[in-house]
């Protein structure tokens, strides 16, 4: 479980600091990315270039941001982190949201794993 905590925490770090190669430093290539807002799915993306490409342009969405994680909870093939996000928006958003507005909210991320690489990635919020 120690390597699943390196792993996580290695690709929390890599998101805080805009960093998308080492994002996706231990995904599989096959990987799947869901988030999740109120019980729905919000957006999937399937396989490593979706993902890298969404990355890179969420980039430009934020001033800032950092996630937190405050708890890893694991399971046999699977891990889940519960986090604290804060982020500071750079640009006006089709929501309504304004450049400068800050996000502060609390959420969970799930991890599954097969030979020590990301597989499926699951953000709620």
């Amino acid at each position: 479980m120690k390597d699943r905590e390196i792993i996580i925490t290695n690709y929390v770090t890599a998101y805080n600091n805009f960093d998308v190669d080492g994002m996706v430093a231990d995904f599989d290539e096959n990987i799947v990315f869901e988030n999740m807002v109120n019980d729905e799915v919000t957006m999937e993306l399937n396989g490593i270039e979706e993902f890298r490409n969404q990355a890179v342009q969420a980039i430009d969405l934020f001033a800032s941001r950092q996630q937190t994680i405050n708890k890893f909870i694991h399971n046999e093939d699977w891990s889940e982190i519960e986090i604290k996000y804060f982020a500071v928006l750079a640009m006006d958003l089709p929501n309504g949201l304004k450049k400068g507005d800050e996000l502060d909210m609390t959420g969970k991320s799930i991890f599954e794993f097969s030979q020590n690489k990301i597989v499926r990635l699951t953000d709620i919020s």
